[in-house]
C-alpha cells in the first residue's frame, strides 16, 4: 500500500541515484589510495559524501550478489544461489516498496536477477520500475537488449562492423559516443532532464557493464595509460601451493577452462590487462561526472541521495588468477561504497566499519522512511554515515559462492567469513561436494594482501576452530526467519 506519511514528511524524502559497476575491486579508485588510476568524479563524490572503505559484497559472481541487493537477504536467504537461476517470481524487491510509497522508478543497463544466456530475455518481476532500460550486457542476445535496439538505430555501420567477427572493432573498443558506458551514462542523464513524473522523488538505478571483461576500451581512455609504469600483480613465487587445489586449477584455467588462466598470461599481457581494466573505470568515472554534474544543473544535487558501488570485484591477476569465482580474496570481495546526501551526511568521511550490500536497501529505505522488505537481513547505514556513537556494528561480514559461475566438476563450495583481524574461507567438502574439505585463514593484521595461508598451521589451530565454530552461528543467525509464528503449536 502507498505510504500515509503526510506531505511535509513526503517532500523532505531524497531522491534515489544508484551508480553501480560491474567487477570494480574496491581499490580501482584514487580516493581508495590507488595513485596509479583516475577517477576525479568518484574522488569528488567521495569528498562530498562517506566512503566506506570496507564494504563486502554476498556472492563474488554477479546474479547471486545483485539479488541481496535487491532483496537485502543473504544467498542461502534468497535462493538465487548461481548466475543462470532465476530468483523466485514472489521475491519482494525494495524498488517495489519505493514505487508503492510514490517513487518514481527507473532503471538502465544490466539487472542480472535470472537467466540471460544465449539470447533469452531477462523476465520481468514486480520490480516497481516505470522505467525499464533493460540491456543484460554489450555483446549480441535478446532482441529486447535496448543499448543494441539503440545501437543499430543511431550508429548502424558501427553495430555492423562490431556485430562481424572479421571485424577487429568490437563492442569494447567502440568510439566514446556510440560505446555501451556512453549509453548507459545518456539514459540516466535522459532520466534526470526530461524522464522523471513532476512532483515525485525518484529512485534511478544506472548499472554500468565495465569493468567487467572482455578488457577493452575506447582508444582515447586506453592512451590515458602507461602499462610499462603500472605496478604487478599482488603476489609472491609459490603462494598457492599451500593453498586449497581449486585456485591452483583456476590459476591455470579461469571459469573452469571457459577462460584463460593466470597462467597464459605474459608479464607484458598482465600489465596491459591492469591498463584496459582502469581506462575502463576511468570511462565510467566521467559517465559518473556527467550525472553528477545534470544533478547540479537540475537543481537536484542537495536532495539527493547518491550511491556509487559495485556488484564484486576482479581478480586482475592478484593471487596468479584472473577474473572471479570461488576466490574469495579481497579484490574478488571487497567493493567501493559511497554514500552521498548533502546536508544529512558528512563531507569526506571515511568508515572502517564491515559492511555489506545487503545492508543498501535498509538504508535506502530509511532515508526514504519507508517501511518495506521483512525479510530484508541488513541494516541501515545511516547511523554508521552519520558517525553515531551507538550506531549498530555487525563486525563481521559473510560471503557464499555455490559453484555459482561456470560450474566446477566435482563442484566448489566456499563460504568466507570477515572479522575484524581474520577471514577464514571454508572449501566445503563430503557430503557438499566430493572435493576436499579444506580452506585458508587469513590473519589480516599482519598480512593484509593474503600472502600466506594459516588454514593448516598448528600455531592458529585456535583461531581456525574459533571461526569456523562462529561461522556455523552466523550461517544460524542468518537464516530466513521472517515467516510469522502464529502460535506455540
Amino acid at each position: 500500500m502507498p505510504d500515509t506519511t503526510d506531505d511535509a514528511a513526503a517532500r523532505d524524502r531524497p531522491n534515489i541515484l544508484i551508480l553501480c559497476t560491474d567487477q570494480q575491486r574496491f581499490n580501482a579508485l584514487r580516493a581508495a589510495g590507488n595513485a596509479e588510476i583516475e577517477t576525479p568524479a568518484i574522488d569528488r563524490l567521495a569528498a562530498q559524501g562517506v566512503l566506506f572503505e570496507n564494504c563486502y559484497v554476498q556472492s563474488p559472481v554477479c546474479a547471486p550478489s545483485r539479488a541481496s541487493l535487491m532483496t537485502g537477504q543473504y544467498v542461502h536467504s534468497h535462493g538465487l544461489w548461481a548466475n543462470g537461476v532465476g530468483l523466485s517470481p514472489h521475491a519482494r524487491l525494495f524498488t517495489r516498496d519505493l514505487a508503492d510509497a510514490g517513487y518514481d522508478t527507473g532503471l538502465a543497463g544490466k539487472f542480472h536477477l535470472s537467466a540471460c544466456f544465449a539470447g533469452r530475455t531477462e523476465p520481468r518481476l514486480d520490480d516497481g520500475f516505470r522505467v525499464f532500460r533493460w540491456a543484460h550486457d554489450p555483446y549480441p542476445g535478446s532482441s529486447e537488449n535496448q543499448y543494441h535496439r539503440w545501437l543499430s538505430a543511431a550508429w548502424p555501420q558501427l553495430h555492423a562492423r562490431a556485430l562481424d567477427p572479421a571485424d577487429p572493432l568490437g563492442f569494447d573498443e567502440l568510439p566514446t559516443e556510440a560505446h555501451y558506458t556512453r549509453w548507459i551514462g545518456d539514459e540516466t542523464v535522459e532520466f534526470l532532464t526530461s524522464g522523471r513524473e513532476d512532483g515525485k522523488p525518484f529512485c534511478f538505478i544506472a548499472n554500468f557493464f565495465d569493468p567487467h571483461h572482455g578488457f577493452g576500451a575506447p582508444q582515447e581512455y586506453l592512451d590515458r595509460y602507461r602499462p610499462e609504469e603500472l605496478a604487478p600483480p599482488v603476489t609472491c613465487e609459490g603462494e598457492l601451493d599451500v593453498k586449497p587445489a581449486i585456485l591452483r586449477e583456476a590459476s591455470r584455467e579461469s571459469y573452469a577452462g571457459h577462460e584463460r588462466g593466470y597462467t597464459d598470461y605474459t608479464a607484458d599481457e598482465l600489465r596491459q590487462t591492469r591498463a584496459a581494466y582502469y581506462a575502463m573505470v576511468s570511462f565510467v568515472d566521467d559517465e559518473v561526472g556527467r550525472v553528477l554534474d545534470t544533478l547540479e544543473e537540475q537543481g537536484l544535487a542537495d536532495t539527493t541521495l547518491v550511491v556509487f558501488t559495485s556488484d564484486h570485484g576482479e581478480m586482475l591477476g592478484d593471487h596468479q588468477l584472473m577474473l572471479k569465482g570461488p576466490m574469495m580474496y579481497e579484490p574478488a570481495v571487497r567493493v567501493p561504497l559511497v554514500l552521498r546526501w548533502p546536508g544529512h551526511l558528512p563531507e569526506g568521511a571515511r568508515r572502517d566499519d564491515l559492511v555489506q550490500w545487503l545492508d543498501l536497501p535498509s538504508t535506502l529505505l530509511d532515508a526514504a522512511t519507508v517501511d518495506g522488505l521483512p525479510a530484508a537481513q541488513g541494516q541501515s547505514l545511516l547511523p554508521l554515515a552519520t558517525g553515531e556513537q551507538d550506531a549498530p556494528r555487525r563486525g563481521w561480514a559473510l560471503c557464499e559462492y555455490r559453484n555459482s559461475g561456470h560450474p566446477y566438476d566435482p563442484a566448489v563450495h566456499t563460504t568466507m567469513l570477515r572479522t575484524g583481524r581474520w577471514k577464514i574461507v571454508v572449501h566445503h567438502g563430503d557430503p557438499a561436494t566430493g572435493r576436499d574439505r579444506t580452506g585458508e585463514l587469513y590473519d589480516l593484521d599482519t598480512d593484509p594482501d593474503e600472502l600466506v595461508n594459516r588454514w593448516d598451521d598448528t600455531a592458529f589451530l585456535r583461531d581456525r576452530v574459533a571461526l569456523q565454530e562462529m561461522l556455523i552461528d552466523v550461517l544460524v543467525a542468518t537464516e530466513d526467519r521472517s515467516q510469522p509464528r502464529d502460535a506455540f503449536w
